[in-house]
Formats: structure tokens, C-alpha cells, sequence
């Protein structure tokens, strides 16, 4: 994939054998089936930065988050050690795109304005990764990460969400999903945490989309690879009686975010 400018993303090799790629085979899904962030958040952040010069996403995935901070920053950077996720990204003029681990930041010495982190700490290096984003924040620079947990409709199949999450595909989860489903409590974080508001990610899915975003979780592809099977189209009629007969279904999910402020 190529950015606007006509240029490949940039590739670095450092600690690139060392990264385990839960998402790749899953990235044309990723971007069909996962949800949208609120417009509401990337406001909020931008209010909070120092300036709107320059904003780093890590993780970048493909590039949702990278292309909201692109309508709010002068510029742009999102990387992501998946190439895959990368291909998939929608090209700005004012993003540019690297392959690369999210604990090297190629950035100078406190130069950005804010780095952002969407459903990824979790998979991080959170020592080495924190010790970039101090050094390359300005001062008053933002570090900011978010991630949701489970779908909710307020009906029953939100129970047999849980249990097909923790029982059928838990053993499944690569090791990290677990600061997920914990509040990200555990992760050290580096800075004071701000007040932030809550946000929310709120759509309205039919059952094929439901069905779409269960197969993007990392934990059926690696059911899906170790049994042969896979555990959506197992589950299909069960999801089905709980989802009833509503063409449309209101889903929304609360986002744990941390908002941090570098001195």
C-alpha cells in the first residue's frame, strides 16, 4: 500500500521477528465488522493537546483512529507491526503509514503533540513503549489509550456473549487480552490520569454484522486453527434464538480510556 504521497510505508525491521500477529488474516473483516469510534473522543483529545501539530497513533491497525486524528492534526503518523492491518488503511495526505513495533517511535525528542492507542496496549511492551511515548511528548503532550470489552443490547444475548467470550473461545485469547478484560487495571501507565468523560461507541447491526464482528476476534480465528471448526457457525443457531427476530438490533459498548498528561 502506498500513502497520497506515492510512497511505500515505511518498514522498520527492528523487533519485528519478535511480534505476534493476531489480526492479519483477519484484516479485510477488521475493517468491515469492528465498530467506529466516537467522533466525540477525538474532539475531546484534540482539545486537550497542546497544539494540533502532530499526532502519533500506535496500533494504528487500519488506521480508524489514525484517519479521525487526521481531520483534527496538521499531520499525522500511525504505525502498526502488521502489515496486513496497514494495507487495509485509508490513505490522507496528512498521515503517513510505518510498519513497525509500537515500542519505536520514530519520532524526535519531544516533538508530538499527543500519541494515541486504540485496542492495542494490551499487546504492548508497556515498559519500553512508555519510556518512547515520555521521551517524544512535547511537555503538556497527551498520552491517551482506549479499548472496549464485550457487545451489549440489553436483551439475553448479552449473557451468551459472556459465555461464548470466557467458556467456548476463552482458552483461545492470546496472553495480553486479559489486561483487557480487566479495565486495563493492571497496565502502569505513566502519567497522572485526567477526569475524562465516558464515551461510548453506539451502532445498529443486523445479525450477519454480529456474526461478521464474532469472526473477527483473535481467539475463534486460533479455535478456528486448532479444531478445525469454526466456533461462530458452531454457536450460529444458539446466537440466532437469543438475537430473535429483530431485523436491526441497537449494540453499544462504554470505552475504558486513560487520558494522561506529561509534565
Amino acid at each position: 500500500m502506498e500513502d497520497n504521497a506515492g510512497r511505500k510505508p515505511i518498514v522498520d525491521s527492528l523487533l519485528m521477528s519478535q511480534f505476534k500477529d493476531h489480526f492479519s488474516t483477519a484484516s479485510d473483516d477488521y475493517r468491515a465488522y469492528r465498530p467506529q469510534y466516537p467522533a466525540e473522543l477525538f474532539d475531546y483529545l484534540a482539545a486537550l493537546a497542546p497544539s494540533r501539530e502532530h499526532a502519533w497513533d500506535c496500533g494504528c491497525g487500519n488506521g480508524q483512529a489514525s484517519v479521525a486524528l487526521a481531520e483534527r492534526f496538521k499531520r499525522v503518523t500511525a504505525s502498526d507491526a502488521s502489515g496486513a492491518q496497514i494495507a487495509q488503511a485509508e490513505a490522507r495526505d496528512n498521515i503517513s503509514y510505518r510498519i513497525s513495533p509500537a515500542e519505536e517511535i520514530a519520532a524526535a525528542d519531544e516533538s508530538l503533540d499527543l500519541v494515541t492507542v486504540a485496542q492495542a496496549i494490551h499487546w504492548f511492551d508497556h515498559p519500553r513503549f512508555f519510556a518512547e511515548v515520555t521521551r517524544v511528548l512535547k511537555p503538556r503532550g497527551v498520552l491517551a489509550a482506549w479499548g472496549y470489552q464485550l457487545l451489549n443490547t440489553d436483551t439475553p444475548l448479552d449473557e451468551f456473549i459472556v459465555q461464548f467470550h470466557g467458556e467456548v473461545v476463552g482458552p483461545y485469547w492470546p496472553a495480553g487480552r486479559e489486561l483487557l478484560d480487566e479495565g486495563y487495571t493492571r497496565v502502569d501507565f505513566p502519567f497522572p490520569r485526567e477526569q475524562a468523560p465516558t464515551f461510548y461507541m453506539r451502532r445498529q447491526w443486523s445479525f450477519g454484522h454480529l456474526l461478521g464482528y464474532l469472526n473477527t476476534w483473535s481467539a475463534v480465528k486460533a479455535y478456528e486453527k486448532a479444531r478445525g471448526r469454526n466456533p461462530v457457525t458452531e454457536h450460529e443457531a444458539t446466537l440466532r434464538q437469543y438475537w430473535g427476530n429483530a431485523e436491526t438490533r441497537d449494540v453499544y459498548w462504554p470505552l475504558i480510556l486513560y487520558v494522561g498528561r506529561k509534565a
